[in-house]
């Protein structure tokens, strides 16, 4: 009995190595930082355990040997713990030649360290062979980041501008870039950062300048050139959809002198609104000042206007004769005036003068 019992103990240890085999290749061993393949042991023996008397209870009412009681019958235990082993290596079995692949991904397999040509896609995969090792490549769009790429000039002068590539791998070329390359990592590392950088080398001379990398137009260039010529570099292993300029940085004394000009730009710019500011005040003051003259001038003509209203009247008040005169002077006026056509003049007064006697009293013609 007790030979029965170490069988049945050997049984639940090799079992449960199985069963924790089984988990760490599908679960990677660990959960966040923390390993828990001692867990994953633990509970593999008491399953195996639990399955052993599970199998040996149920055995008790198929096996019947002789009238020895159920409970002590060695085939019972014995045939009962090996199908219990049996059907979970089954089970393990059929579970490790299932393979999920998750959505925008594919996986790439290899068996012996030689690479299968099948690449998987998404979604599940079965039947596969247990003895393949996955290498997973995500094949979603991504952007990677290329920072401080040197660009030199026709002024021999070199920048660094940042870039941001905008990318997916290749699905159809997982296998070659396995065997060829390696795994994403290695794709964006020998792949698209070299070329990048030296394609942004070449670039950058036909460029007279290095203020002109800030240029739309010129910045456009080099987006689509870059983006045609690193998918040529690059070739099927990953489709470059969009090559962007996030930041230029030109050489410091060129920042400095920049900066500097701007300043004094900006100075200058202040002294023109000072000098429109003042001009614009003296032309106001001008303006005021004509003004004021103007003012002066009527006021003064005005009041010439009114003392010769006053001299008037008190001539006409103290002397008819200068009436006459004044008279004769419109007359003189009058005669020198070509659109005159009709004078009304009185032919009985002494003094024959226009509209001079229109108040006076009308002596009839003699007959």
């Amino acid at each position: 009995m007790a030979a029965l019992l170490v069988i049945m103990f050997v049984i639940a240890i090799v079992l449960a190595l199985a069963f924790t085999v089984f988990v760490i290749e599908k679960t990677s061993g660990t959960f966040g930082d923390v390993s828990f393949v001692p867990v994953i042991f633990i509970l593999g023996i008491l399953v195996v355990l639990a399955l052993v008397v599970r199998a040996f209870v149920a055995g008790a009412f198929v096996f019947v040997y002789n009238d020895t009681p159920f409970l002590l019958k060695p085939e019972t235990i014995v045939y009962g713990s090996l199908a219990s082993g049996l059907l979970l290596l089954l089970i393990i079995a059929v579970t490790w030649a299932v393979q999920t692949v998750d959505a925008g991904h594919v996986q790439v397999a290899t068996l012996f360290g030689d690479v299968v040509d099948t690449t998987f896609t998404e979604g599940l995969h079965f039947p596969v062979n247990p003895l393949y090792t996955f290498t997973d490549y995500d094949c979603r769009k991504k952007n990677l980041d290329c920072a401080q790429v040197q660009v030199p000039t026709k002024d021999q002068q070199t920048s660094s501008i940042d870039f941001s590539v905008q990318y997916r791998l290749n699905a159809a070329a997982c296998s070659k870039a396995k065997s060829e390359i390696g795994g994403e990592e290695e794709i964006t590392a020998v792949k698209i950062i070299p070329n990048l950088r030296s394609l942004t080398r070449s670039e950058g001379k036909s460029v007279s300048r290095c203020e002109d990398l800030f240029n739309e137009s010129i910045q456009a260039r080099m987006q689509v050139n870059l983006k045609e010529s690193l998918q040529h570099a690059v070739g099927d292993y990953a489709l470059i959809e969009e090559i962007l300029i996030r930041d230029i940085k030109l050489p410091d004394h060129i920042q400095n002198a920049i900066r500097d000009k701007k300043v004094r730009e900006q100075e200058g710019e202040k002294q023109k609104a000072e000098l429109e500011r003042f001009r614009t005040e003296q032309q106001q003051k001008i303006a005021q000042a004509a003004a004021e003259q103007e003012v002066i001038r009527k006021r003064t003509l005005a009041d010439a206007e009114a003392y010769e209203i006053e001299k008037v009247n008190a001539a006409l008040a103290t002397s008819p004769s200068y009436i006459r005169l004044r008279a004769m002077d419109t007359l003189s006026k009058i005669a020198k005036d070509p659109a005159a056509k009709l004078f009304f003049l009185s032919g009985d007064s002494p003094d024959p003068l226009p509209l001079m006697h229109i108040g006076d009293a009308v002596i009839p013609p003699k007959k």
